[in-house]
């Protein structure tokens, strides 16, 4: 639907007035004349009166200046890079800029209250870096710098869940933070952020003509006398600049830059100009519309409700809706796997099977003293301790690779897995509400609760990929989506603050801490019961691969044996995240491992990545009992860490090829 510029401005402009009016009267006993008269300056006497001067008011004029500032940087990025599924959160800006921000409130608190925004810009542009070099210059235009964005984003998230762990005082405040919170009591952050967001007006007046020279390719902008890397530089450091300082103010808001972009160019804005000024105007209303339905949402369940999460609430469908676009060659061509062996040699299994022996005996019986390391076999004591996270990260290690080597071969996906699909966030979101709106413990909240979690994400992800042929960027594109939104929920679950949050702050973890004997015994069980299915029904796994036309004219039901196969799949990671919690890459790092060590069929990939699991997930285990002694570290953040860095080198493998065969030649 588009408007007339003139029409559309006017509409917007008188739209913004309401919605003020709107905010301003929500949570308010005051009548209209009474409020105006605030406004003018009016004495406050009674606390309804000082509540709406020093708290909805600067909130209100936050919520439009950080609304206005992240649709502009989102008009930025997509403009120069003409690619509409660009945001500061699917490019990774937001989590640099947090997680730097994490790292300095932690070990120097002394510095956030003067260089916060000075820090934030640095790690924003440290993970911008690293995306671009991901990504390459061919790569900005498509789905792999989206991919690369999102692979750094969940690398930085779980290094920032590390440094919260190790320092769990804080876990409260940081993860309100990091959920969004637009909440004020004074007029401080809005003249802290005004004056740093004046650059934005520059950047409106100057950056529509080489926008503009941009969208003729960069070429024809080059040829017209553009220098187009000094001035993208410029660009992108201004909106790391105004990013920066907006995260600073009110923690991360995800999805705003992302849509505002998108709905300005829908209702009918141009030229680059006219959307960099419409998208800061959408930007500042679309933030307070979202931030008055926090306010609803709060005053209903009596709890704070982040900005944050009403953000994640409307932009994770936008993001499914706005990815439906068609894919390019380029995106098609951006996800390969390393070339590995034919087959599996019969060296590789006895040095797996010596490996994973070896690193049981280490991990049961080399450990750091009070005397130092020391190799011997423990006391009975710390046996009956450790024994049982031992069997815990075993079974998890080989139940989310046999979930990740169903889902890869079912879905015909390399980046498929139970953590980038979502259905580990689909079992960690049930599991966390189950326990902070019904009570107990979220180690007792059960399997059932968790695999109905699994489901849904699951179910969602095939009916919105089947239109696509479940193709690898697209499928990915809708599990972060997914798992953005449910990351949001999850923060907010986490921001009220009671005692269970941080029991839930290491379940989160995927820790083994409080496995105990029976739970370890009875998890066991039931992924070699899962185990044993799989193996039995391998042929359906190896027809299904070959394509569905195949493997019915081999006399298989491939939609029943699919369904059966993906039930398994999701009972993997419901009975997972039910005993440890969520744990990250596994399911991705070692279907890939065994592919390069030439399991190509079913029934060895099955094996071999077994294997593969269980050995990464023991060392897991074993590093984070051991790097920090006493201080520990859960298995499941090792892993994340691992295997996060895992999946950032195979988005890049395209441009290193690339690279390789040019120097070559």
């Amino acid at each position: 639907m588009q408007i007339q510029s003139g029409k559309r401005y006017t509409l917007t402009i008188i739209l913004l007035p309401l919605t003020l009016l709107g905010y301003a009267t929500i949570d308010s006993t005051l009548d209209l004349n009474t409020l105006w008269a605030l406004v003018w300056g009016q004495e406050t006497i009674e606390f309804e009166e000082f509540r709406f001067v020093y708290a909805t008011l600067p909130r209100a004029v936050l919520a439009m200046l950080v609304g206005g500032i992240l649709g502009l940087v989102g008009s930025v990025l997509q403009q120069a890079t003409q690619n509409r599924l660009l945001s500061p959160m699917t490019l990774g800006a937001s989590s640099g800029a947090w997680l730097a921000l994490v790292c300095a409130s932690v070990w120097a608190p002394a510095l956030v209250g003067h260089y916060s925004a000075w820090l934030a810009m640095g790690g924003a542009t440290l993970s911008v870096i690293l995306v671009l070099l991901i990504a390459g210059n061919q790569g900005l235009s498509g789905l792999p710098v989206i991919l690369a964005g999102m692979a750094v984003h969940i690398l930085l998230g779980a290094i920032a869940s590390a440094v919260i762990l190790l320092n769990d005082q804080y876990a409260k405040n940081l993860f309100i933070w990091g959920a969004g919170d637009l909440t004020q009591t004074s007029w401080d952050w809005v003249v802290w952020l005004l004056p740093k967001a004046t650059i934005a007006i520059a950047v409106i007046l100057f950056a529509h003509r080489p926008l503009t020279l941009l969208r003729l390719g960069e070429q024809s902008a080059q040829a017209r006398g553009l220098a187009l890397f000094p001035m993208l530089s410029i660009l992108l450091l201004a909106s790391l600049w105004l990013l920066s300082s907006a995260i600073t103010a009110v923690g991360v808001i995800s999805f705003i830059g992302l849509l505002t972009p998108n709905i300005a160019r829908a209702l009918g804005a141009r030229n680059a100009r006219d959307e960099l000024a419409y998208s800061t105007l959408l930007g500042a209303i679309l933030l307070l519309l979202t931030d008055t339905i926090a306010i609803i949402f709060s005053t209903w369940s009596a709890n704070l409700v982040p900005s944050g999460t009403t953000a994640a609430l409307v932009g994770a469908p936008a993001l499914l809706w706005f990815a439906r676009q068609k894919m390019t060659a380029q995106d098609q061509s951006a996800l390969q796997l390393p070339k590995g062996a034919n087959f599996v040699k019969p060296v590789t299994w006895a040095a797996m099977l010596f490996a994973v022996l070896a690193l049981l005996i280490i991990s049961i019986a080399f450990s750091p003293s009070v005397q130092g390391w020391q190799f011997a076999w423990p006391s009975e004591l710390i046996f009956s301790l450790r024994w049982p996270r031992t069997v815990t990260a075993i079974a998890a290690g080989a139940g989310m690779a046999i979930a990740g080597v169903l889902l890869q071969r079912l879905i015909r996906n390399p980046l498929a897995s139970p953590d980038i699909l979502g259905l580990s966030s689909g079992a960690t979101l049930m599991l966390v509400l189950t326990t902070i709106f019904v009570g107990g413990s979220v180690h007792d909240a059960g399997t059932a609760v968790a695999f109905a979690g699994s489901m849904g994400v699951l179910g969602i992800i095939i009916l919105l990929g089947k239109r696509h042929n479940y193709a690898p960027g697209k499928i990915v594109l809708f599990g972060i989506a997914l798992s953005a939104l449910i990351e949001a929920l999850v923060h907010f679950a986490l921001s009220k603050g009671d005692d269970s949050v941080y029991s839930i702050l290491g379940w989160l973890a995927g820790s083994t801490y409080r496995a105990t004997g029976q739970g370890a015994i009875i998890l066991l069980a039931g992924v070699l019961l899962l185990f044993s299915a799989c193996l039995a029904t391998s042929r359906w796994l190896t027809l299904i691969s070959t394509g569905d036309a195949i493997a019915m004219a081999r006399g298989l039901a491939a939609p029943k044996a699919r369904l059966s196969l993906l039930v398994i799949a999701s009972l993997l990671c419901a009975l997972i995240t039910a005993f440890m919690g969520p744990v990250a890459f596994v399911g991705l790092l070692a279907p890939h491992i065994a592919s390069i060590l030439g399991a190509k069929k079913a029934l060895p990939q099955l094996v071999l990545a077994t294997l593969t699991g269980i050995l990464l997930m023991l060392f897991s285990d074993w590093l984070g009992r051991t790097m920090l002694y006493p201080m520990q570290m859960p298995a499941g953040t090792i892993a994340s860490i691992v295997g996060g860095c895992y999946f950032v080198y195979l988005l890049a493998l395209p441009r290193l090829s690339r690279t390789r065969a040019n120097g070559l030649r």
